[in-house]
């Protein structure tokens, strides 16, 4: 029996950049968001209305499949934009698409009966959860000092201290 005990060590726990949580998150909120639309063809009588062109009361028709493409494209085309835009204008655009989505998110549960309420409450209570995570990131995004603050102010800081 071996008794040497081998030391112990700590996982290392790296810092993740604000913008790979923000692509992460607007990857899983796709991905979340698209399920639940595949998921609920299964609920009776969805199909049906679907080959009579209807969708949730709209009528099938260019205007719809636009608005359902750019309801999908929005969050696919932010995963790029958090991953290459400059921070202060991916922390804007971030914190503006974020807010603009809880509310269509939320909109899904209007006019839903009830025994589908835990689907539906899952699946929006999901999405306002990564919202929420992105709008979090993005408001909370690290700042640093500036450099060209410091070659501004380091100048006037040294003839300030030599007394002249």
């Amino acid at each position: 029996m071996n008794s040497i005990k081998k030391p112990m060590t700590i996982l290392e726990n790296r810092q993740v950049p604000v913008q790979a949580k923000l692509a992460a998150a607007w990857t899983s909120f796709m991905f979340l968001y698209l399920y639940v639309d595949y998921l609920g063809l299964y609920k009776p009588g969805v199909v049906d209305d679907i080959l009579a062109g209807v969708v949730h009361e709209f009528d099938i028709g260019p205007a719809f499949v636009a608005i359902a493409l750019t309801a999908l494209a929005i969050p696919t085309l932010m995963i790029l934009l958090s991953t290459t835009l400059p921070a202060r204008v991916n922390r804007i655009i971030n914190l503006v698409v974020a807010t603009l989505y809880i509310p269509f998110s939320m909109y899904n549960a209007v006019g839903e009966s009830w025994t589908y309420s835990y689907f539906y409450g899952l699946s929006i209570g999901l999405e306002v959860l990564l919202l929420a995570f992105i709008l979090r990131a993005a408001w909370t995004w690290p700042r640093v000092a500036s450099p060209a603050m410091t070659d501004l102010v380091e100048p006037n800081r040294s003839q300030i201290q030599m007394g002249r």
